[in-house]
């Protein structure tokens, strides 16, 4: 299926064109506190296996259902666990009561793609099949949670995460729109406000104290925050006790490639907010890029739209700044995605062109958005008993010393019982987990 809204929505794009944003170098301030090469590789390695990211999925009800009729059913087909600690069936917590309807809370888990595609299909496949809907009051949040970290985080990395955010609010947040209109492209602003998130910056204040500002807050409370820190513990040096953040600002979105490759993108600021904590605090920009972010923030997230929705009427007169900002976010994440080796980045790339938001503008369904992102992250490699089979002559070196790869072709297709040539096909199956020859071993090996 192809969607026609890129093209519809070039021409807007052309009124802006000299006004784009365009991101210059990165800047970095100095601090006393940035971490070595070792010290980034580490922190990395343990983020990457430690982050558990979890979400909360709000959507209303159908039309004429009421809540009683609707959470016995969805309860039965979601199996929820209740305890955080085991995930289930389908990794879901509870399904219960929210301001805008229901809610599913999706417990943490590792981010791995093929099993959270695997499990938000069979999440979303009985709200759709029930007819529920994303109204301008749904959300969805995503929890990132250091699980058994045993250790503190340097403060630095949480400052980099703050004000990488910052530096992309505007793109992030047009991104992960979600609204149906032009005039109410997301939701309003005051459950995931942004006022104190801009004015609050790392260059003159420890996070702890950005923490104390925001628990104080009588502009917003405290867990409406665009980026909540709320359930951040520091130790007396002023670093991370724990690590579990929240980001409020995606709007509601029934797709479960959609979910995981936002799923992704949190996890890859997160590592790259390591990354270039090498260097010190990333700066949110030049002082003029840095006034334009905040107005474009403004215009399109406010509380001035009707029915709890923000009024982002004039916000297509500056698509093109927009675009520009999430694709700069993308590429400042670009070293991210190649460690991650999934095609999140592919969908990310055409979710900052057309977002959710535009493509219901067009009048997609739900399951119409979710096969034309599936599209483009193509499909699953399906693997039959011989392929298994090739794995386990692999993984296991049931084949080695040979002469050259030729010979090892011809030995390990008589292991597996089909010709040389198939097993050169169905190599190509393992590609993501890299597969070499090693002259040491007289055998392929994978790299991953």
């Amino acid at each position: 299926m192809a969607l026609g809204v890129c093209s519809k929505l070039t021409d807007l794009g052309k009124k802006t064109e000299e006004s784009c944003l365009c991101e210059s170098s990165p800047i970095f301030s100095s601090r006393d506190d940035t971490l070595s090469f070792h010290e980034a590789d580490y922190y990395q390695d343990l983020f990457y296996r430690t982050v558990k990211i979890g979400t909360e999925i709000e959507f209303a009800l159908p039309k004429g259902m009421r809540r009683h009729s609707l959470v016995p059913q969805l309860t039965k087909d979601l199996k929820p666990s209740q305890d955080m600690n085991n995930l289930g069936r389908l990794g879901v917590f509870d399904v219960s009561k929210e301001h805008c309807g229901v809610e599913v809370r999706v417990i943490g888990r590792h981010p791995h793609w093929t099993a959270l595609v695997d499990q938000y299909q069979r999440i979303v496949a009985p709200l759709w099949r029930n007819g529920v809907r994303i109204r301008p009051t749904c959300g969805l949040h995503f929890h990132l949670l250091g699980i058994a970290l045993s250790e503190p985080i340097p403060e630095i990395v949480l400052a980099n995460l703050w004000n990488m955010m910052r530096r992309y609010a505007p793109g992030i947040k047009f991104l992960t729109s979600g609204g149906d209109s032009w005039q109410r492209l997301c939701r309003r602003r005051q459950h995931n406000a942004h006022q104190e998130f801009l004015k609050l910056s790392p260059e003159n204040l420890h996070c702890q104290d950005i923490q104390a500002i925001l628990r104080q807050s009588f502009e917003v409370p405290e867990h409406q925050n665009f980026f909540n820190l709320e359930h951040v513990q520091f130790n007396e040096q002023g670093w991370l006790a724990n690590f579990h953040i929240e980001f409020r600002f995606p709007d509601g979105d029934l797709s479960a490639f959609s979910i995981t490759a936002k799923t992704f993108l949190f996890m890859a600021m997160l590592l790259k907010a390591v990354e270039v904590s090498k260097f010190g605090l990333l700066h949110v920009g030049k002082t003029e890029q840095w006034q334009r972010k905040k107005q474009l923030l403004n215009i399109l997230s406010n509380n001035d739209g009707r029915l709890a929705t923000s009024d982002t009427s004039r916000c297509h007169d500056h698509i093109a700044e927009y675009r520009d900002n999430s694709h700069g976010l993308l590429r400042f994440l670009k070293s991210i995605f190649i460690l991650l080796d999934n095609p999140a980045e592919l969908l990310l790339q055409s979710l900052a062109e057309d977002p959710i938001s535009l493509r219901r503008i067009q009048g997609y369904s739900w399951q119409q958005i979710d096969l034309s992102l599936e599209k483009i992250a193509g499909p699953m490699v399906e693997m039959d008993g011989d392929d298994y089979r090739l794995a386990k002559v692999i993984e296991l070196g049931l084949v080695e010393h040979c002469s050259d790869f030729s010979d090892w072709l011809v030995q390990a297709a008589a292991h597996v019982n089909i010709l040389p040539a198939d097993i050169e096909d169905r190599l190509a199956k393992f590609v993501g987990r890299e597969p070499r020859w090693s002259a040491k071993l007289g055998r392929i090996i994978f790299l991953k």
